[in-house]
């Protein structure tokens, strides 16, 4: 039986959110820009011998749906943060989408992965150097990947080192105490 995860893939517009969750479930590059408002995926993985189900919500990057981003936030097990390597605004906006999924889950720590997307693009139009993406996740004490939705280089690892982040911090006994507690259900008898 595998084991039902909710990942948030966020980021601005154009980053190619969707394109990296389309190619992770759906083998395949999508190379037209459609902006998203909410897209759901669903693909079951096989991971460190264990079975997932992941349930990916794609989400809009686009500032006119932002207030709908803490609704997603809620519910999100993990948070792959994207931007592109040839945009310097969607790599500073990584802090910000950072911040907001703290805020929203009340919390100081939540599993996150950085990507930085559209490697397989030529150098000279490239913006944000690798290392820069490094020392920010690590900053955050994240993962850092660049990845290429389009030549698939990267797109599974990042899925995968998502759902190994959110194992680990689960494994965290003090994680467990800094989330909500459960809500239980009444009886009426």
């Amino acid at each position: 039986m595998s084991k039902l995860l909710k990942l948030v893939i966020v980021g601005d517009g154009g980053v190619g959110k969707s394109a990296l969750t389309i190619q992770l479930t759906q083998n395949q590059f999508i190379a037209e820009y459609d902006p998203t408002i909410e897209n759901s995926y669903r693909k079951q993985v096989n991971i460190d011998e264990e079975v997932y189900m992941l349930d990916i919500l794609d989400t809009a990057g686009q500032e006119e749906y932002s207030a709908m981003r803490d609704q997603y936030i809620r519910s999100g097990r993990g948070f792959l943060i994207v931007y592109s390597i040839i945009s310097r605004a969607s790599f500073e906006a990584v802090t910000t989408f950072r911040e907001q999924i703290l805020r929203v889950k009340d919390l100081s720590t939540y599993p996150i992965v950085i990507i930085g997307n559209k490697a397989d693009l030529p150098d000279k139009d490239r913006k944000v150097p690798p290392m820069e993406g490094k020392e920010l996740a690590k900053s955050f004490g994240a993962p850092f990947l660049e990845t290429s939705a389009k030549s698939r280089v990267n797109v599974e690892e990042a899925f995968f080192t998502l759902v190994r982040e959110i194992k680990r911090w689960n494994q965290n006994p003090q994680n467990e105490e800094m989330l909500p507690p459960k809500k239980r259900g009444c009886i009426i008898l």
